[in-house]
């Protein structure tokens, strides 16, 4: 199953390291059926989104699985791919960037050529072959037929897909330099939210987060005495405050960090995909490690 972590301390950038890959001792064996792809994203001072990703297994470039990642941002995006649609190519790597937004997606998406007669011309700033990144073009013309409306647009094309297209999950994290959205839909996969005060649970460590199955770690000493709020496809630390979003739940956590929540989407798709309706790379991709 494709990991998702956000992390947002907007306004304040952060100084944050991440390994994307990590637990070496066990990582060949990890990779053979693990992560197609890992990819962190974050903004520049200027606003500027930047993409560090590889499409490659980490057996096949050890050197790069173990490299960690140190950046400064006020909000961060980083996914394991593990690959349902689209080649191992670098395009069809998460995150993607679309007008200046980063995105990633945990899920499948069928029926995609009627997903492409929607977009029509929309359809050209997904580069890639894979279900994530054109329903990332479709919030982002939903966006910008709202009037720059990030919540509004994810809303709309969220809602096209679950009415239209056979949909297996469509859990994403959306960030800007200043915000970030989440959205778990429908109940398949679990997305989790910590909204982190200054130090943590215990008021006075750094952050430390590190999955349960060895893919993705992150820390930052300078959250020991910021605020800041993450989401993620597991809970990754001891804090008690961990919650899981509800299906359907859009969340927005904004400069400050604030965060506001609403349901976007009360019902299941229209024709909600099991496992067993999926092609066999597909399901395995999604099948929880």
């Amino acid at each position: 199953m494709c990991r998702l972590f956000g992390l947002s301390s907007a306004p304040r950038r952060t100084v944050a390291t991440f390994w994307l890959l990590d637990a070496p001792d066990s990582l060949s064996k990890q990779s053979h059926h693990d992560p197609d792809g890992t990819g962190l994203g974050y903004f520049t001072r200027d606003g500027t989104p930047h993409v560090d990703k590889a499409p490659i297994a980490a057996y096949r470039d050890r050197a790069f699985a173990e490299d960690a990642r140190q950046v400064e941002s006020t909000t961060f995006l980083a996914h394991i791919r593990f690959a349902s649609t689209g080649g191992l190519e670098a395009r069809n790597t998460h995150p993607f960037e679309q007008d200046g937004r980063l995105f990633a997606h945990n899920g499948v998406i069928e029926g995609l050529d009627r997903l492409d007669d929607h977009l029509g011309r929309d359809r050209a700033p997904a580069m890639g072959d894979t279900d994530s990144e054109r329903f990332f073009a479709l919030i982002t013309r939903e966006t910008r037929d709202h009037g720059g409306d990030v919540g509004a647009g994810i809303e709309h094309a969220a809602r096209w897909i679950a009415r239209n297209l056979p949909v297996y999950a469509l859990n994403l994290i959306l960030t800007t330099p200043d915000q970030m959205w989440a959205l778990r839909y429908p109940d398949t996969h679990e997305l989790y939210v910590l909204e982190r005060p200054p130090g943590g649970h215990h008021g006075t460590r750094h952050l430390d987060h590190s999955g349960s199955d060895g893919h993705l770690r992150v820390h930052s000493t300078e959250l020991a005495g910021h605020s800041s709020v993450v989401v993620a496809s597991e809970r990754i630390d001891d804090n008690p405050h961990w919650r899981l979003m509800d299906p359907g739940e859009l969340l927005h956590v904004g400069p400050g960090p604030h965060t506001t929540r609403r349901a976007i989407l009360p019902d299941p798709p229209s024709h909600q995909l099991t496992l067993d309706d999926l092609r066999p790379e597909a399901a395995a991709s999604q099948k929880t490690a």
